[in-house]
C-alpha cells in the first residue's frame, strides 16, 4: 500500500473561514493533555485564562495592549510570506525597531513637535533595511532567507544586550536598560490611569493599511502573484525582485513599529527581554489569520487573550504560565496540518499489488475476505 498526496479542487470561501476556527477549536482540544499531567481541570483552566483577560475593564486594557505588537509581528509575516519571501526575523527587527526609539528617545536635540513622528519612521525604516538585507542575499545570491532572517535574530539580539551593558547602560541606576525617553517621544495615553497607549490604534491602522495594499493596489497583485508563481509573475511583466524587496521592507517595518511601540507606549525604556517571543509568535498568528491582514487582527486578540488570561490561569489553578506557548506551538502545528490536507487528500494506492493472483472467499462466520497471492512488490 502507498500513500500520496493529491492536489484538491479549491474549497468554497466558507470552508477556508471555518478552518482557523476548526484548527483553534483542536488545538484547545489538545492541550487538555498538559493541563490535566498539571492536576487541574481543563475547563477551570480555560475559564480563568478568558476571564482573566476579559473579565475586567483593567484586564481588557492589558489584553489589548498584549495585542498590539502581537498584530504587527503578525503582519510582519504575513506580508513576508505572501510574496514568497520567509522571513523569520520578525523578532530581530522588533529589536531594532525598540532600539532606535530608545536612542533617539533621549537625544533632547529633537524637536518636542516632530519628535514622535521621527522616532516612529526611523524604527520602521530600522526594521525594514534589516529585513531588506536579507532579501537582497536572496535574491541576488540565492541564500536561504529562511536561515539568514532565523540567526539574524540572534546578532540583533546581543548586539542589544551588549549596548545595555555599554552605551546605553543607566548611569543612574546602573542596570542593563537605557535611560528614560522624554515625554514628547511617548504615546499618548488613549485612557486615563490605564496603560492603553496610542500604539494599539497604529496597529489597528497599520493593519488596515496592509488590507488596503493587499487587496485593492497593484502592489498587493504583484505581491500576492510572486508568492504564487514567481516564474509565472515574471512571464507576465510582474517585476519579482522589485516586489520581494518590497515586500521584505514593508514586512521588516512593521515588526520594527511594533519594538516602538513598546518602548514608546508600554515602557518608555529599552530592557533586555523587552520581548517575551512577539516576533516568533507573528509567525503563528500570521498562519492561523492566512496571511489575511483582517485574519491576523483576530488570531492576535485570541493570542493576546490567551498571553493575558495565563497570569491568572496560573495562579488560580497552578498551571505553569508557559501553557500559552504550548498553545501557540500546537495551534501552529494544527493550523499546518489543516492547511495541507485542505490543499491535498490523501490518496491509497495499491499500483504495487498489480499482477498478484487475487483469492476471495467467505470465512467460517459467514464475512468475505480477499487475498493477494504471489504480489508483484516492485516499486
Amino acid at each position: 500500500m502507498r500513500l500520496a498526496l493529491e492536489k484538491r479542487e479549491t474549497l468554497p470561501f466558507r470552508i477556508h473561514l471555518l478552518l482557523p476556527v476548526g484548527a483553534v477549536g483542536i488545538s484547545f482540544l489538545l492541550s487538555f493533555v498538559p493541563i490535566l499531567c498539571a492536576g487541574a481541570n481543563p475547563f477551570t483552566a480555560y475559564s480563568y485564562i478568558f476571564y482573566g483577560a476579559l473579565g475586567t475593564k483593567t484586564s481588557i486594557v492589558e489584553t489589548l495592549v498584549k495585542t498590539a505588537p502581537l498584530i504587527l509581528t503578525g503582519l510582519c509575516a504575513a506580508i513576508a510570506f505572501k510574496s514568497g519571501f520567509y522571513n523569520l526575523g520578525g523578532e530581530g527587527q522588533f529589536y531594532l525597531g525598540a532600539l532606535t526609539a530608545a536612542a533617539l528617545g533621549i537625544c533632547t536635540g529633537l524637536p518636542p513637535q516632530t519628535a514622535l513622528p521621527l522616532i516612529i519612521a526611523a524604527g520602521f525604516a530600522a526594521g525594514g533595511i534589516w529585513a531588506f538585507g536579507a532579501a537582497v542575499l536572496k535574491t541576488k545570491f540565492r541564500v536561504d532567507e529562511v536561515v539568514v532572517t532565523l540567526l539574524s535574530n540572534y546578532i540583533v539580539i546581543y548586539v542589544v544586550s551588549a549596548l545595555l551593558d555599554g552605551p546605553l547602560k543607566d548611569p543612574r541606576t546602573m542596570w542593563p536598560n537605557s535611560p528614560t525617553i522624554m515625554t514628547a517621544a511617548r504615546y499618548p495615553l488613549l485612557l486615563g490611569g490605564t496603560r492603553l497607549h496610542a500604539g494599539v490604534l497604529v496597529a489597528i491602522i497599520v493593519a488596515l493599511l496592509a488590507w488596503v495594499i493587499m487587496r485593492k493596489t497593484t502592489l498587493g497583485f504583484e505581491i500576492a502573484a510572486t508568492g504564487a508563481n514567481p516564474k509565472a509573475s515574471a512571464y507576465a511583466g510582474i517585476p519579482v525582485i522589485r516586489t520581494v524587496l518590497i515586500a521584505s521592507f514593508l514586512s521588516g517595518g512593521v515588526a520594527g513599529l511594533a519594538g516602538v511601540g513598546e518602548v514608546s507606549g508600554l515602557h518608555y525604556n529599552l530592557i533586555e527581554k523587552i520581548s517575551p517571543g512577539y516576533g516568533y509568535a507573528g509567525i503563528v498568528i500570521a498562519m492561523l489569520g492566512e496571511l489575511n491582514p483582517v485574519g491576523v487582527v483576530l488570531a492576535a486578540f485570541l493570542f493576546g487573550t490567551i498571553i493575558t488570561g495565563a497570569q491568572m490561569m496560573s495562579r488560580v489553578t497552578g498551571v505553569p504560565v508557559f501553557l500559552a506557548d504550548v498553545i501557540q506551538g500546537i495551534t501552529l502545528l494544527v493550523m499546518l496540518a489543516v492547511l495541507i490536507l485542505t490543499s491535498y487528500r490523501i490518496r491509497v494506492s495499491l499500483d504495487h499489488l498489480r499482477g498478484a493472483h487475487i483469492k476471495r472467499g467467505i470465512t467460517t462466520e459467514g464475512t468475505e475476505y480477499t487475498e493477494y497471492l504471489d504480489a508483484d512488490l516492485r516499486r
